[in-house]
């Protein structure tokens, strides 16, 4: 992965990351998971509050993973937030160019520049300031491969360093040449919540499986704290 692609571009991806014993092991534990965070409605799949599982916490922790993570958000950072997404033949939908701006948080405490607040599959949600969200970063770990046939992301290099758009903003900068982040089964797509980014359904039956993690490197002001410190 090269790390100047990450901060000039937004994104970058890392082609091998886990081996396949690995993923054939993570594909199992995510077939145990149901109940609380598991959502399929309008046709999406995913499972929400996927940290509370501690194989996936244990994930987050390992080397394969903060050898990607520390270089960029120092050795302080932790994962915050985990979600796990699917695309199939049942479950196949379309994102629009958005950014990610909500983090997960234990408790609602009013704080200048926090807000709207939202509840996400029983967890409290709020759009920090930009500040925070550009001392993130999210690692796709991805079990399947991806390409633009089977909903790859569609990125808008350099739109990370924009901060955070309206809807005419990024209507106008989803106009611009966008690439397709296509990533092998194993490895993993590195991007900065604020890049812009959509998802096409996907052309195939196969599975789209992606192991979302977010990692944090920022304290968070006047008693607000991250739902997860891992």
């Amino acid at each position: 992965m090269k790390q100047n692609n990450l901060e000039t571009d937004g994104f970058a991806v890392a082609p091998q990351v886990i081996s396949e014993a690995q993923i054939e092991k993570l594909q199992k534990i995510i077939a145990q998971i149901e109940g609380a965070g598991v959502s399929k409605r309008q046709s999406v799949f995913a499972i929400r509050n996927l940290l509370n599982v501690p194989a996936i916490q244990d994930l987050a922790r390992s080397q394969l993973i903060r050898a990607l993570i520390e270089p960029v958000l120092g050795p302080n950072c932790f994962a915050a937030r985990g979600i796990f997404f699917d695309k199939t033949p049942d479950a196949n939908w379309k994102v629009p160019f958005h950014q990610d701006l909500s983090i997960a948080v234990k408790s609602r405490i009013e704080s200048p520049g926090f807000g709207p607040w939202s509840e996400k599959a029983g967890a409290l949600h709020v759009q920090p300031p930009r500040e925070i969200l550009e001392q993130m970063l999210t690692i796709r770990l991805h079990l399947d491969a991806c390409n633009a046939d089977n909903g790859a992301l569609r990125v808008i290099p350099n739109s990370h360093l924009l901060g955070k758009l309206d809807a005419a903003q990024i209507a106008r900068q989803s106009t611009k040449n966008e690439e397709i982040a296509s990533v092998a089964s194993g490895g993993a797509m590195l991007m900065r919540p604020l890049l812009l980014h959509a998802s096409s359904p996907s052309q195939s039956p196969a599975h789209r499986r992606v192991i979302h993690l977010e990692f944090a490197a920022a304290l968070l002001p006047a008693g607000l704290e991250w739902l997860h410190r891992v």
